[in-house]
């Protein structure tokens, strides 16, 4: 084939390339657009809270998307004002956060690797227990959750009320039937000849969970810590029974006290109190981004 031919070969490819992306467009044009509007609806509250943060202006009634005076003023309320406590909020958050997160993947992780791998009396209905326990939503259970650690606190002062062990044994308790479950879908999926490869090797029981399991359910274990730490940030309802003190309040009480009747018109730093608490979720999002996908459908095939 001479020059002139391979140069007309490769032309016509290309010309169908370039016209290719056109086409594709004209036909999910609609997607793209979608897409947008999705992202639009999803970033207009944050563009909303960020203009109150830097805003002078201090009821959100008056506040524009676009603030006429910016300032600074917001954050240096929440460090300075004498009646807040924001520091040691934002503290006991992380603290609570990250401890749930770790004992929930660990803890959740244990019990799902005996339902999956291990037959025993007692496992199926275990299963569905935990699958029963899960139709009820954990606020309907206030009331005895406050009375036992009101008496276990009479015994245990460390896991009693005002305590942030207490509150974060609370918190394991209320989601640890349904990460069992999706962590059980996944573990089925992972072949059970790698456990009998292993063995065969020498592993103990424990080196095929820790060196064999536990590293190809990454993706679930991330999406689970994700979760737990997001809801944790999240809460307010049992944080609020559980917790009395102003020392031991949580990002979401502490920011309450803002915009209740002595602080009606704090909306900016209770806006900027919001901003800051972002950073953090948004991070782990972004380095736990590549297992999300992945974790969230591996386990939804088998149960």
């Amino acid at each position: 084939m001479s020059t002139v031919e391979q140069t007309e070969a490769l032309a016509v490819p290309r010309a169908r390339k370039k016209g290719g992306w056109r086409r594709e467009l004209r036909e999910t044009w609609w997607r793209h657009l979608i897409g947008i509007v999705a992202v639009l609806f999803a970033l207009f509250p944050i563009a909303y809270v960020a203009s109150g943060a830097f805003s002078a202006v201090p009821s959100l009634s008056a506040a524009k998307l676009i603030p006429d005076e910016l300032t600074l003023k917001n954050f240096s309320t929440l460090f300075n004002e004498p009646a807040t406590n924001y520091a040691r909020w934002y503290a006991n958050t992380m603290i609570i956060a990250v401890c749930v997160s770790i004992l929930t993947v660990l803890l959740g992780a244990l019990a799902a690797y005996a339902f999956s791998r291990f037959r025993f009396k007692g496992r199926r209905l275990g299963l569905l227990s935990l699958l029963l326990i899960q139709m009820f939503p954990q606020i309907l259970l206030i009331v005895a959750i406050y009375l036992i650690v009101l008496q276990t606190g009479k015994v245990f002062d460390v896991i009693g009320l005002n305590t942030l062990t207490g509150l974060i044994l609370v918190y394991l308790g209320g989601v640890m039937g349904v990460n069992t479950w999706l962590l059980k879908g996944f573990f089925d999926t992972i072949p059970n000849e790698l456990d009998e490869s292993a063995r065969v090797d020498g592993a103990t029981p424990a080196q095929v969970f820790w060196g064999v399991v536990l590293p190809l359910a990454a993706p679930v274990l991330a999406v689970i810590g994700l979760f737990s730490f997001i809801g944790v940030i999240n809460e307010f309802v049992i944080a609020s029974v559980l917790l009395q003190n102003n020392d031991q309040f949580t990002l979401a009480l502490g920011l309450r006290s803002f915009i209740d009747q002595q602080y009606s018109e704090h909306w900016g730093p209770f806006a900027a109190g919001v901003l800051l608490t972002a950073p953090p979720v948004v991070l782990l999002f972004l380095f736990l981004q590549r297992f999300i996908v992945s974790g969230l459908t591996g386990g939804a095939v088998k149960g």
